[in-house]
């Protein structure tokens, strides 16, 4: 089985949005700014979530995106299903046709493998992955790298915009 970017990207966005959102929304632009994922991507990644209910979105000055619900409520399992993302580790998609119309022999083993992984997935929250000390290691430091581009962007379009008014 293998989890696509898709997949990945949708988790790690919720993650971000959990961790800086607790007390104001935030931005795609933020996010895709500190995990280096592409703005576009991330709104289509973020249109299925809504449609899952799994975040609102905030319109108007200080806007953005929040959790639909609270971060224990929301397990991994359902944002990879949010964003169309199979947990099958089975060739056939979990149809049982895999060989000439049917079941190959292997079939009930990778089905086994698909339900454990999919368990798992279940039993871990967005508020779980918050506690671990690590995550919040990280995600300071993508604040500050991604803080360190921000300014050097404003400094580049300051410039331009200098440039054009002499």
């Amino acid at each position: 089985m293998r989890l696509t970017t898709k997949g990945r990207y949708a988790v790690t966005a919720m993650l971000d949005l959990a961790y800086h959102s607790q007390i104001n929304p935030v931005t795609l632009t933020d996010i895709a700014a500190r995990q280096t994922i592409s703005l576009s991507y991330l709104e289509q990644l973020f249109a299925r979530l809504r449609r899952a209910n799994l975040v609102k979105g905030i319109r108007g000055p200080g806007g953005g995106y929040t959790l639909s619900g609270m971060a224990q409520d929301i397990n991994i399992a359902d944002i990879i299903a949010a964003v169309d993302e199979p947990i099958d580790a089975t060739k056939c998609g979990g149809e049982a046709n895999c060989q000439k119309n049917q079941a190959c022999l292997t079939h009930d083993l990778w089905m086994g493998l698909s339900e454990q992984i999919r368990d798992y997935l279940k039993g871990i929250t967005l508020a779980q992955l918050l506690e671990k000390h690590h995550v919040k290691e990280v995600a300071n430091r993508q604040d500050q790298e991604a803080q360190k581009v921000i300014e050097i962007h404003r400094h580049t379009e300051l410039k331009h915009n200098l440039n054009d008014l002499l």
